[in-house]
């Protein structure tokens, strides 16, 4: 381990990041450097989407990318989605859809969905899925996610706002 220092700005703030190594992953720095714990090293691989996070406006397998290289760019985890005590509607939604399983796939499958609805405000069952096939959860079907996603849609199309 070396001792490089480097600041990300992570969910509006500036963080410093202390002893790590230049090729450390953005998810080992989050996690293990920085305290957030939401992103999850499930694969850590690219193949499951648990680790996913917003750089700079796109999402990213946190896994496959270096900490050192996000330096400059916003970083948004799972934890800066909506302010702490208050959800943000895609996880309102998921709640109430009955979406929210393990919680290992949950913080990459909200951060889809948040990355699918900025793009298209009213996604067909088809963009859902495909949005979707990037996150594999292996407790139970996908049903009630795209219930939640759909839910959310309408809610915003009613004039409602994340």
């Amino acid at each position: 381990m070396s001792n490089e220092v480097f600041t990300l700005r992570v969910n509006g703030t500036d963080r410093e990041v202390k002893d790590s190594w230049l090729g450390e992953s953005l998810l080992d720095v989050l996690r293990d450097r920085i305290g957030l714990m939401g992103a999850k090293g499930a694969c850590t691989q690219g193949e499951c989407g648990s680790c996913s996070v917003m750089v700079d406006g796109e999402l990213v397998c946190s896994c496959l990318v270096m900490a050192a290289t996000a330096t400059g760019q916003e970083i948004v985890t799972i934890e800066g989605v909506a302010p702490v005590g208050s959800p943000s509607d895609v996880q309102q939604a998921f709640v109430d859809a009955g979406a929210v399983q393990c919680g290992f796939c949950t913080p990459g499958l909200v951060m889809a969905v948040h990355d699918l609805l900025e793009r298209t405000e009213t996604p067909t069952d088809t963009e859902i899925r495909e949005e979707l096939s990037g996150n594999i959860c292996r407790c139970t079907g996908y049903g009630r996610i795209i219930d939640a996603v759909q839910q959310v849609a309408v809610t915003r199309s009613n004039g409602a706002t994340s």
